[in-house]
């Protein structure tokens, strides 16, 4: 029983990948996602390593060879449509982790190397930002970018 939660738990996750992907027309070396979830609030984004620079959604463009024809779609409406998908994924996990009633992270870092076709994920299960009155989701987001950043 344990391995069909884990096949379902890893679908949901590929999904997410995927749909960053298609966003990225599969034209990155490794895509970031966050992925909250913390009492009744959700949060999720997600980021690019490009040719060796790390690069938020919307700021893909500007990691191109500018002689180059081609452009990345970033306009919000797209945006909006992968963070939607991601959200409907992480309330598919939470809804998959009760059914077989297991604790749902609260918080998920996903990692996928694309030339190696490899996923790490990190889980974590404790309060990461509602117990803090100074920070939401998004701040949590941010710190991760800018440690991912500070690595390269």
């Amino acid at each position: 029983m344990g391995q069909v939660f884990e096949d379902k738990f890893s679908e949901l996750q590929a999904d997410m990948v995927s749909i960053c992907l298609e966003y990225v027309e599969n034209r990155a070396d490794e895509v970031y996602i966050y992925c909250s979830f913390e009492g009744n609030f959700m949060s999720c984004n997600f980021f690019y390593n490009i040719n060796g620079k790390i690069v938020k959604k919307h700021k893909l463009n500007d990691v191109i060879d500018k002689n180059q024809s081609f452009r990345y779609d970033t306009s919000s409406e797209r945006q909006r449509r992968v963070l939607d998908i991601i959200d409907e994924d992480i309330e598919k996990m939470g809804k998959l982790c009760e059914e077989y009633s297991r604790d749902m992270p609260t918080e998920i870092k996903l990692i996928y190397n694309v030339a190696n076709n490899s996923l790490k994920a990190d889980y974590r299960y404790d309060m990461v930002y509602s117990n803090a009155p100074d920070k939401v989701g998004s701040d949590i987001f941010l710190e991760g970018f800018e440690e991912v950043k500070s690595n390269m």
